[in-house]
């Protein structure tokens, strides 16, 4: 399976590893994708001697199979940055499935991000002119990180670095024309869930995440 990671604050701290030239940057912060890139950010951004938060996303899952995404949303401050992958859209539509369970499907989604905005801390750094890192678990189809990238990119961010610790190579292709740099640990040549590549890789509740936001906004 090639390489695994011990769990997500080890993941962190080996990306952290793998861009020094991050370390101590002014104007630079690290924003995981709330939840499973939370625990890497915070790993990493200790690592740097960074500022970190996070970016609420959510995967359009296809109804049937949940981990295929047809799309995703982020959210930045009371707006919600939508990305659909219209090819995969007109195709689900032409194979029969109907429009409405698609737009169930993100209605269902817009209202978890609005709960969790509601409730989470460390989701509105200011990113005008500022460098901002992009933190996951993983990038399977990178509709998730493509979402998180458009949020901050309307926020104002002047840089957009993603970074993972593992990415399919069709992930880290795409997201190379919409950010200014993409950084992956490891790019396999068989690419199955985020999961398989980590020994740990536990599902993550608001309160493991919220605790880590506000720990870093009692640093800040």
């Amino acid at each position: 399976m090639g390489m695994r990671f011990r769990d997500r604050a080890e993941a962190g701290q080996r990306l952290a590893q793998g861009l020094p030239q991050f370390r101590e940057r002014p104007d630079t912060v690290v924003l995981g994708l709330a939840r499973g890139g939370v625990p890497i950010a915070a790993a990493a951004a200790a690592e740097l001697y960074l500022p970190f938060g996070a970016v609420l996303v959510r995967k359009l899952g296809i109804p049937g199979r949940d981990e295929t995404a047809f799309g995703a949303l982020a959210w930045r401050q009371g707006d919600v940055v939508r990305i659909v992958n219209r090819q995969l859209k007109s195709l689900l539509l032409a194979r029969g499935m109907a429009e409405s369970s698609l737009d169930a499907v993100e209605a269902a989604e817009r209202a978890e991000l609005s709960r969790r905005a509601a409730g989470y801390p460390g989701i509105n750094h200011h990113l005008r002119g500022k460098s901002v890192i992009l933190v996951d678990d993983g990038l399977a189809t990178g509709a998730t990180m493509r979402a998180a990238v458009e949020s901050v990119r309307a926020a104002g961010a002047s840089t957009v670095v993603a970074a993972v610790p593992v990415a399919s190579l069709e992930a880290s292709t795409s997201l190379s024309w919409v950010c200014d740099a993409v950084f992956s640990l490891h790019i396999p040549g068989k690419f199955h869930a985020v999961g398989a590549f980590y020994r740990h890789f536990e599902q993550l509740t608001d309160e493991d995440v919220m605790e880590l936001l506000k720990s870093a906004e009692g640093h800040s």
